[in-house]
């Protein structure tokens, strides 16, 4: 893959916890996703795969190391801005608000980052077009608590466009999920990406992990067996 199409460097990237013990969790992790790059990390339960994850999507801060995404260094000081403007979540617990409709959560993106999102605005009519792209129009006035798992992680997949993020992060994102509705989640997951978006995925599913264009093992703390499909 081209250079100039690295949407996220990470380098070196260390991380420790001291409490209630000090735990190694991360010693030296360096990786580049590229535009359009699906990529699944993948390791055994506690081996540190979304805490790498929220590394990368600056939710938390490495003690060492660096990560730049759209060529910008994150720091303290812009990593919010970087977030509201490039990055995305999918859970999968979902993080939906219940008691809102679906159309509602699905413009939570687009009214923290104080977009209009009254009706006939830019940001309604794409909330709109995001419930017919993962087959839920009909679903756009009831309240996520009435939803199936497999409707309410398609909300979060919708959720998660809302703002035209470059790069979507996914921690289990069919996890809960049944064998059939997981194959759904994972479908709408890669054309998401056909569209030129990154997607990083944390997954113990090795189906979802295959169709992945890039597959890293975490263990030990470090990065191994990088497989290009």
């Amino acid at each position: 893959m081209n250079n100039s199409n690295i949407v996220l460097r990470a380098t070196n990237l260390h991380k420790k916890f001291y409490y209630p013990r000090k735990v190694t969790i991360l010693s030296g992790v360096s990786l580049s996703i590229h535009a359009g790059e699906t990529v699944a990390i993948m390791g055994r339960s506690g081996e540190g795969k979304s805490t790498l994850l929220q590394l990368l999507g600056t939710l938390e801060n490495p003690c060492q190391g660096s990560i730049e995404i759209l060529n910008q260094p994150v720091t303290l000081f812009n990593k919010s801005k970087i977030r509201n403007r490039h990055i995305a979540f999918i859970f999968q617990s979902f993080h939906l608000l219940d008691d809102y409709t679906a159309l509602d959560n699905i413009l939570i993106p687009a009214k923290i980052a104080r977009h209009d999102t009254g009706r006939g605005s830019k940001a309604h009519k794409r909330a709109f077009d995001l419930l017919e792209k993962v087959g839920l129009l009909d679903r756009a006035n009831f309240t996520t608590k009435l939803l199936s798992g497999g409707e309410k992680q398609r909300i979060a997949i919708a959720r998660a466009l809302c703002n035209n993020p470059d790069i979507i992060f996914a921690d289990e994102p069919s996890g809960n999920l049944d064998n059939e509705t997981a194959c759904i989640i994972h479908r709408l997951l890669l054309d998401v990406a056909e569209e030129g978006k990154s997607i990083i995925m944390v997954t113990h599913d090795p189906k979802l992990a295959s169709m992945c264009m890039t597959q890293y093992e975490l263990k030990q703390g470090s990065i191994h067996n990088a497989i290009q499909a």
